[in-house]
């Protein structure tokens, strides 16, 4: 069968981060998958001990399933660089970057990417009647955290203290950044290439962790229902910022769409979700690749990315 050349791989799920629980399912579905396309999977389930769990597990590849810090922040790419195992996705420079909102924020601006202005507070050093002043409605997030965790959109300064300390939860510096009055898109990249753009469409307006994993009426239209030179404007944007912060294979890069048409970056999402709700797979399907085939090319780029790594340091 088609997966029986690629050796043991390795499904790296769970983590220590706040994003374990969706980092399971991902794990678990890209598991399945592999099997079912008759490669020989082993799914690993790991927390801090994962240098002891890989090595003694003897993977031949390592496809990356976890979210947030530790998957998505460089740590695990660094340990399987160290081990000489391919895995999935991009490299630790680009992970760590990625993860980190405000560098990545500064990276878009210096390659002329649009993305909504933002403040940065320091939990220990703010004074909270210094940015009262900050005009509303205005979305406050953790620095390092995805899959929404922590975010807030304040529409009332009564409300700003309380979104504040929740983000200050995951870290110590929190952005304060402009609302985008809008549609939310977001395009999928693989191959770095970018695929059919989708919007999200959730009931309450906001898209937050409720409207990602709990919400059966987060609505995904696929593609996106926008014309078309607005389409190629995201995929560009998408592309531009996929590769400024030296991603590789694949990501998601979210945006928003002003009532101007106005199109802003809000991040880059290096290992994105792989469940039955996620948006990767949603546009791979839309331009004909199943979900077991993306899983199978995302194991073929990484293979191709170390004979690639090989042939530049020789």
């Amino acid at each position: 069968m088609m997966g029986t050349g690629f050796g043991r791989i390795g499904v790296l799920a769970g983590g220590p981060s706040s994003e374990r629980d969706i980092s399971l399912k991902s794990g678990k579905v890209v598991y399945s998958a592999l099997l079912r396309k008759g490669c020989d999977a082993i799914f690993l389930d790991v927390w801090e001990d994962i240098y002891d769990i890989i090595k003694n597990n003897k993977i031949d590849i390592a496809f990356i399933t976890l979210h947030g810090r530790f998957g998505e922040d460089g740590t695990v790419q660094k340990i399987l660089e160290e081990l000489g195992i391919p895995y999935t996705g991009s490299g630790p420079a680009a992970s760590k970057l990625a993860l980190d909102k405000i560098a990545a924020k500064e990276i878009f601006k210096q390659n002329k990417i649009p993305t909504p202005t933002y403040t940065v507070l320091d939990r220990n050093s703010f004074v909270l009647e210094d940015i009262r002043q900050f005009s509303l409605p205005v979305v406050v997030k953790p620095q390092l955290e995805g899959s929404s965790i922590g975010l807030s959109v304040v529409k009332e300064v009564a409300a700003l203290e309380r979104a504040i300390t929740e983000a200050s939860q995951y870290g110590s510096k929190i952005i304060l950044e402009e609302y985008i009055d809008g549609r939310e898109l977001t395009v999928g990249i693989l191959n770095d290439e970018p695929l059919p753009v989708i919007e999200i469409v959730p009931k309450r307006g906001i898209y937050d962790y409720t409207a990602k994993y709990d919400d059966p009426h987060t609505r995904y239209l696929v593609p996106a229902p926008i014309d078309e030179d607005l389409s190629i404007k995201a995929k560009e944007f998408a592309k531009r910022s996929h590769l400024s912060l030296g991603c590789r294979s694949y990501s998601r890069v979210d945006m928003m769409m002003d009532r101007m048409s106005n199109i802003f970056v809000l991040e880059v999402n290096t290992i994105p979700g792989m469940t039955e709700r996620s948006l990767l797979p949603k546009a791979a399907q839309a331009s004909g690749l199943d979900f077991d085939g993306l899983c199978i090319k995302l194991i073929e780029n990484a293979l191709q990315n170390r004979i690639e790594n090989y042939e530049t340091t020789k």
